[in-house]
Formats: structure tokens, C-alpha cells, sequence
């Protein structure tokens, strides 16, 4: 049985003192909760305090990017290793990396790698812009993002895979939860296809792209969704823990 991930993308919101308020926020309001694995993904200055705030709770945390380079001359990155000793989960190839910072399958793949060789749970983000949607291509599109993504790992068993469209993020369309779950298997059958269906069976498939309070328990009882990541209303404890009850009572 797979357990549900509920994963807050901060992206580049929050002052320090905003980000320890929120984590306090998200750690009371899922105080409890069990079932789901909650993760808050702060910006990178705000990783310690966030985690010092949720420090003996049930609530991980992650980065939202990661370097694919070893150690040394490499001005503003941050190696796996220096984030294995901060946090849990990190985000790769998340739909705003490959666009505004020209990052592809092959540098996502590489970054993965990465974070796995240090212990990290990537959680590795898929999804197509709005014409590949329109032209009928959405599930080549993303096929393709899935085999590049992963190309040279032999064991995802710490990978996660979140279906964000594009046309979705940071958008009022969300997609709706029969294309969200329709497109969730196609991604379980594409990882069966390259691996195995054992594997695939295991695999979390998360949905990211306009998830709030109100469509959250839509997309939490689509039987191929295994939780989400969520972007603006992440910025919201209360909401946010709403997202996580929801995943929790599936």
C-alpha cells in the first residue's frame, strides 16, 4: 500500500520569520495526522530555522532544488550532500526550473541522481505545457519526460513522481480529476514499462497544479493519485493542513 506525500513547494516566498511562522502553523495543524507523510519545501536560507520549528514532529523537510555537481567550484549551488544533513525530500525538474532555467530531462535526471547517492527523496516533476495538451501529445509529452528523467536509475523505490501540467500551476485550472487520475496511470504504466509493474505498483504519483482546500479531496480519492504538490496555498498553514487531512482520510 502506498502512502500518500503531501509536499509544499514555498518557492521564493517567505522572510525568515515568515517561514518559521508558517512551519509552526503546518506542524499544528497536522499535529496527528497519520497515514500521510507531510514535507514543507522552504527556500534554501530558510531550511534551518524550518527545520529547528519542526524539529520532533512528524513533519519533513525539503529543498526545492538541488546541484547535480560534486563539491567545488560551483558559485550559488548547493551540493546533495550539504542538503542530506538539512533535510529529506528535494524537488527536481519542476516545470518553472526547465523553463525559466533551461534545465531538461537529461539535467533533472542528473540532478536525481544526485540526491539519491546521498540519501535524498527526489520528488521528480512531470507535465505538459498547454499546446502539447490542445495537439493531443500530453501523454508522449510526458512519456518522454518520464524516460529521460530517469534515464541511468536503476532503483526508484525513493522517488516520487508529480504530475504538475503547466497550464495548471500557479493558474485558477486545475486540471480536473479525471485527467489528473487519467494521466497519473499512463505515468504508472509508462514506470512499468521501463521497470516493472511491481515497481510501478509502489510508486507515489503526486499532483501538483492549482491543489487547494476545495479540490483536494477530488484528486486525494482518484485511485492512482497518491497526494500532492502544492504550490500557493502551501503559503497557508491552515490550508495547507487541510490538503493533508484530506490525503490522510482516503
Amino acid at each position: 500500500m502506498r502512502t500518500p506525500i503531501v509536499a509544499g513547494n514555498w518557492k521564493m516566498n517567505t522572510t525568515l520569520a515568515d517561514a518559521t511562522a508558517l512551519a509552526r502553523d503546518v506542524r499544528a495543524g497536522v499535529d496527528g495526522v497519520v497515514g500521510v507523510t507531510t514535507v514543507v519545501c522552504p527556500p534554501a536560507v530558510s531550511i534551518v530555522p524550518v527545520s529547528m520549528a519542526l524539529e520532533g514532529s512528524s513533519v519533513h523537510v525539503g529543498a526545492q532544488d538541488v546541484s547535480a555537481n560534486p563539491p567545488g567550484a560551483h558559485t550559488g549551488e548547493l551540493s546533495a550532500g550539504m542538503l542530506a544533513g538539512l533535510c529529506t525530500f528535494v524537488i527536481v525538474g519542476h516545470s518553472e526550473r526547465r523553463a525559466m532555467y533551461c534545465e531538461d530531462d537529461r539535467s533533472t535526471a542528473a540532478k536525481a541522481k544526485a540526491a539519491l547517492a546521498a540519501g535524498l527523496r527526489p520528488i521528480l516533476c512531470v507535465g505538459e505545457p498547454l499546446e502539447v495538451r490542445e495537439n493531443g501529445r500530453a501523454e508522449s509529452f510526458v512519456t518522454s519526460q518520464i524516460e529521460g528523467s530517469l534515464t541511468g536509475i536503476s532503483d526508484i523505490s525513493q522517488i516520487s513522481i508529480a504530475y504538475e501540467p503547466v497550464w495548471a500551476i500557479g493558474s485558477d485550472r486545475a486540471a480536473s480529476p479525471e485527467i489528473a487520475q487519467e494521466m497519473a496511470a499512463m505515468i504508472r504504466g509508462a514506470v512499468a514499462d521501463l521497470y516493472s509493474k511491481a515497481v510501478s505498483e509502489r510508486l507515489p504519483v503526486l499532483y501538483g497544479g492549482s491543489v487547494n482546500a476545495g479540490n483536494c479531496a477530488s484528486f486525494a480519492a482518484a485511485p492512482d493519485i497518491d497526494g500532492a504538490l502544492v504550490g500557493g496555498a502551501s503559503l497557508d498553514g491552515h490550508e495547507f493542513a487541510q490538503i493533508v487531512h484530506a490525503a490522510a482520510s482516503v
